[in-house]
This record gives C-alpha cells, sequence and structure tokens, in this order.
C-alpha cells in the first residue's frame, strides 16, 4: 500500500509559537523557525517531507493557522483534508477519507 502523502500551509503572521503542533506532530515534521513573525513569535513551519496529512498539528492549533492538505493518489493533486477557522463555540470534526479514496 502506497504511502499517503501530505502537507501543511501555516498562517505564519498569526503564529504565536505554541508548540502543541511541535509536539503533535507523530512524524516530526513541524518545528518552529528561527525566523520571527511580525508579532515577534518564532512560527511553525514544515521542516520534513515526511508528512502524511494526519491533521494533528491544526487539530491542536489554537489559533486555528495551519490547512492540511493531502495528496490523491489519481490526480497527483493536493487537496485540503483540515481547515479550522474562526471558531466560535463548539465544533464537530470529522477526520477520513472520501468516498473512493
Amino acid at each position: 500500500m502506497a504511502k499517503i502523502r501530505g502537507d501543511i500551509s501555516i498562517d505564519v503572521e498569526k503564529c504565536k509559537g505554541c508548540e502543541l503542533c511541535v509536539v503533535a506532530c507523530p512524524q516530526d515534521a513541524v518545528a518552529l523557525s528561527s525566523e520571527i513573525n511580525k508579532q515577534g513569535y518564532h512560527y511553525a513551519v514544515l521542516i520534513e517531507d515526511v508528512c502524511t496529512g494526519c491533521t494533528s498539528c491544526s487539530l491542536v492549533c489554537p489559533d486555528a493557522v495551519i490547512t492540511v492538505y493531502r495528496e490523491d493518489r489519481k490526480s497527483k493533486k493536493k487537496t485540503p483534508v483540515a481547515e479550522v477557522r474562526n471558531v466560535t463555540g463548539d465544533i464537530k470534526i470529522q477526520v477520513g477519507a472520501e468516498e473512493g479514496n
């Protein structure tokens, strides 16, 4: 079975460098940058090309600045699978493959 390829994008200007995503990543693919953003924080970055798109980083991010993508095996196109934005109350998150994948 082929390994699932994932990727993340991080809104570095909104990241406060809490490191929760770093701890949550089972592949050790996320770390804090040595650079700082406009707010003065070391922000999270993807450091290893071992991301599987598991969504752990996005689910624990208190600032909701991480979007997770997975690569479609057939088209090789990356599609978002986890994006948490503008949370104002309780949320329900379902993580799983779409039908046919």
